[in-house]
């Protein structure tokens, strides 16, 4: 599994090597922008529109749209003396709360936390703890030079960190349409609830599953020729040999 990140998780004077595994990954079909003509995928090119050029990477600076069309420059100098001393080294918990506390709209990425060298017994210490207190971490994390706010918690007897947005980057309820002077009988009410009562299940995701991946997939295949060779690197030995026996007996014949 691909280590994302590699550093220590810090609770008080507990300091527990980890890495970091992505959880999750993406299932879904990617398909290339083809030239319709030769059926090739086209070139993503960088062009200046001002100065009607191609650009290469080293023509190129980072910068901020503050207003339309106006921008600051900002370069790799100032970028690195924003880092902080200790990104991508630590997982410092801040503090620890009950999981229920967080709504959802703050979750955002699971990882894996694989205990490190010499790390188990410190690991084995916070999964107990979380376990036993019924409590999650809250934590601070560096990833890719984007300073993360996470949870930490016990997932199937492994410690796993979910990133999270922080406030402001949730958005706020306050502009969607507010629905206060709707009048329910209580007729309506309890039929909804019985609905519901009746759909309640046990949540098991193995039951679901991307119905138009699937679609996308047969159609795929369906479009693939029969007679398509798969490139392989792995040749087959008895065949080879076959040939060689079968290349020496032409060759008596000639000779």
């Amino acid at each position: 599994m691909h280590t994302v990140w590699k550093g220590a998780i810090s609770f008080g004077l507990v300091t527990i090597p980890v890495k970091l595994h992505a959880a999750t990954e993406d299932k879904g079909i990617k398909l290339k922008q083809l030239h319709s003509k030769c059926k090739k995928p086209i070139k993503q090119e960088k062009v200046c529109p001002i100065c009607n050029e191609d650009v290469d990477s080293k023509s190129l600076v980072k910068g901020y749209e503050y207003a339309t069309d106006r921008f600051v420059v900002v370069t790799d100098a100032e970028l690195e003396g924003l880092k902080s001393d200790i990104e991508e080294k630590a997982v410092e918990i801040l503090e620890f709360v009950k999981l229920k506390e967080i709504d959802p709209v703050y979750f955002d990425k699971t990882y894996y936390l694989a205990a490190d060298s010499n790390g188990s017994k410190a690991y084995a210490l916070l999964r107990e703890s979380l376990a036993k207190s019924k409590k999650i971490g809250i934590a601070k994390i560096t990833i890719r030079s984007k300073e993360r706010l996470a949870a930490v918690r016990v997932l199937d007897n492994h410690l796993v960190l979910e990133t999270l947005h922080f406030p402001d980057e949730v958005r706020s309820t306050v502009d969607l349409p507010q629905i206060t002077n709707v009048k329910l009988t209580a007729k309506e009410k309890e039929i909804a609830l019985s609905l519901i009562e009746q759909l309640t299940a046990e949540f098991e995701p193995t039951k679901y599953h991307d119905e138009y991946r699937e679609r996308l997939e047969k159609l795929i295949k369906s479009k693939i020729p029969k007679n398509a060779e798969q490139p392989s690197n792995v040749v087959n030995l008895m065949d080879a040999m076959e040939k060689s026996i079968a290349s020496i007996k032409e060759q008596k014949k000639r000779a």
